[in-house]
């Protein structure tokens, strides 16, 4: 039974209680807990983006400037010996190895799909070692001159903070997902200074749902690491640009067409170069420890090569979007950064993904600026930040506001709108899965980001229901007759129309001669009835029951709870008054309805919209299927 206070009170104009199916969301006092506990899971998830972000300083200046400081500072700010560019991140790599091969596998790559795993996986269950050695891995990949950002390994770390509070708490996996993604999007805010876009992310990257019970945490956990993050890391925006007056034109919004196309094809080319890495690693006859150090290398040679390519890399950015970057800092960053990181980041180290894809796709915006009109100092640069982002992690919106956080360029929310979404475009054509998924993809295991309305949530009992089943009287002697053996369950097709293919009943109602639900009575117990002589030797006094105004889900849900397959529909108001059967089968017809809005096309105003080719719909309306 569905508890009173959940029952629908709001009434339409005619004083009908409205349908249940309509309702919204619902929060529950475990909401509420889960809110009071992301409140020091965003400070924890700020103070460990704060600490991950110093020891990378630390090791940074240790390695390449033999100093001890915790200041922020990019490796090719200054020269080197050529021998501690080539050897450092090789050293790196190694530690990065010995920490895998005898810490934990789990902190091999960039983190988002580790997290992505735990979530779907393992019930949002992450090692409490993770917390640990993600941070520390990645501070010494990226410290020794790894050209990967901090943000992935801090979503790992996060996350496992949220997870391990929520492991010492009596919670539901749900629950438990909703407090894990909760530090993960707190330690990405802090990381930034993003929180809307670290919102955005949780949802289209992490949370697999849209509910308050997740959202509410998690907005709440960004929101504090925001406010945490001011006197750790200070409030400004980490690359802020002036556009001053500049407004894009209709020219220039159909440009952004273009530059986000040419992203798409961009995102397409580094998330296959990472792949093609990997698959080469795999087939290297040493053991998977030692690929870091080789992936080390490869950032070596690229470091001499292009010496601001190692690192984060967070001045390159800022000089990017501001428009100060000269023509051979650009073409470097845009070749030599992108190889680096794609192959080096095949090799299983530690470190993120965001902090590149914003240089590269930067550096894609700043060579399109020397082509496209000019509009501002570095409008073309977060136009191809954007786009680039949106394609390598498929996530448009976030893309957007993440270009929008970190410059406060507010003014060309449009032209990085079209720009993300067309990169999107392009990407989702070409390529199945994201940088992100394909990881998980190859380890087995069937990911879906796309988010649709349950079928079975949207359609209630008695639109799919057999409303006059076959039933028997509670007097009834044994064995039944062969026509009621022999009794079908009604189906209807995606039209609403009759199908022929109707099954067997599989339970059978008893009623008394006033239409009351006595209880029911499995078609196994009349085929094989053993020592029964009469209905009320098998009857099932206390069947479970559903409503005519239950949707499909909580049906279907029922039925799994109590592993049937069949129940008897009542009348709410009078719950001793049968209305119909519904079975399994009925569920499946609301998935084809489901199937049939998204491929059977229809002309309802065309000109042979008078007549039907597949019938007349239940409610009256007629369909034509093209």
């Amino acid at each position: 039974m569905i508890p009173d206070d959940r029952r629908p009170t709001a009434a339409d104009g005619n004083g009908s209680p409205l349908p249940r199916h309509l309702g919204d969301f619902t929060l529950d006092g475990r909401v509420l807990v889960s809110l009071a506990w992301a409140v020091p899971i965003g400070a924890l998830g700020a103070t460990a983006a704060w600490a991950l972000l110093r020891l990378i300083a630390l090791i940074t200046n240790a390695v390449f400037f033999q100093r001890l400081s915790t200041e922020m500072v990019s490796p090719g700010s200054a020269p080197h010996p050529w021998w501690l560019v080539l050897s450092a991140p090789v050293v790196g790599g190694l530690v990065i190895g010995v920490m895998a091969r005898y810490g934990s596998e789990k902190i091999r790559g960039h983190g988002m799909p580790e997290a992505i795993e735990a979530i779907l996986m393992r019930r949002s269950r992450v090692a409490p070692r993770i917390a640990v050695l993600k941070p520390t891995s990645a501070a010494i990949s990226i410290g020794t001159g790894g050209p990967f950002g901090a943000e992935g390994p801090i979503i790992m770390t996060g996350g496992a903070v949220g997870s391990i509070l929520a492991q010492h708490l009596h919670l539901s996996a749900d629950e438990r997902k909703a407090l894990m993604v909760s530090g993960a999007a707190a330690g990405m805010a802090a990381t930034f200074n993003a929180p809307l876009a670290s919102v955005l992310l949780a949802v289209e990257l992490l949370l697999f749902e849209w509910r308050p019970r997740s959202f509410l945490p998690v907005t709440c956990a960004v929101a504090v690491a925001t406010v945490v993050r001011a006197p750790l890391l200070g409030a400004d925006p980490l690359f802020p640009v002036d556009l001053g007056a500049a407004r894009a034109t209709p020219v220039v919004d159909l440009l952004c067409v273009g530059a986000g196309l040419v992203g798409g094809l961009l995102a397409v080319a580094v998330t296959a170069l990472v792949y093609f890495s990997e698959d080469q690693f795999a087939r290297l006859p040493v053991h998977w420890m030692w690929w870091p150090a080789i992936g080390g290398l490869i950032i070596g040679v690229g470091g001499l090569i292009e010496p601001r390519a190692l690192g984060v890399g967070y001045d390159v950015i800022d000089e990017l979007l501001t428009g100060h970057a000269t023509l051979s800092l650009i073409v470097g960053i845009l070749l030599v950064k992108s190889l680096m990181w794609g192959l080096s980041l095949g090799s299983g180290t530690s470190g993120g993904v965001l902090a590149p894809v914003f240089m590269i796709g930067a550096a894609l915006g700043a060579v399109e600026g020397l082509v496209f009109p000019a509009v501002a100092p570095g409008f073309w640069a977060m136009v191809g930040l954007a786009a680039v982002v949106g394609g390598v992690m498929r996530s448009p919106l976030t893309g957007v506001v993440f270009s929008l956080e970190l410059t406060h360029a507010w003014s060309v929310l449009v032209p990085l709108l079209i720009a993300s979404a067309s990169a999107y475009g392009l990407s989702a054509l070409l390529l199945r899965r994201s940088v992100l998924t394909e990881k998980i993809a190859r380890r087995g295991y069937h990911l879906s980001r796309e988010y649709d309305v349950d079928p079975l949530e949207v359609l209630l009992a008695d639109e799919v229901m057999a409303a006059a089943p076959a039933v028997l009287p509670p007097d009834a002697p044994l064995p039944a007759s062969r026509d009621l053996l022999a009794a079908t369950v009604p189906r209807r097709g995606a039209d609403g129309s009759p199908r022929a293919d109707a099954p067997l009943q599989r339970l059978y109602p008893v009623v008394d001669d006033g239409g009351r639900l006595h209880g029911a009575v499995p078609r196994q117990s009349l085929v094989a009835p053993g020592e029964a002589r009469a209905v009320a030797d098998v009857l099932i006094a206390d069947p479970v029951v559903v409503h005519a105004d239950d949707t499909l889900r909580e049906i279907a849900s029922r039925f799994a709870r109590h592993g049937i397959t069949a129940a008897p529909v009542v009348d709410r108001a009078d719950p001793a008054r049968l209305v119909g059967l519904v079975t399994v089968d009925h569920l499946l017809d609301g998935r084809l309805r489901d199937l049939a809005e998204e491929h059977d096309r229809e002309r309802p105003l065309g000109p042979r919209s008078w007549r039907s080719r597949s019938g007349r719909r239940r409610d009256g309306y007629a369909t034509l299927r093209t």
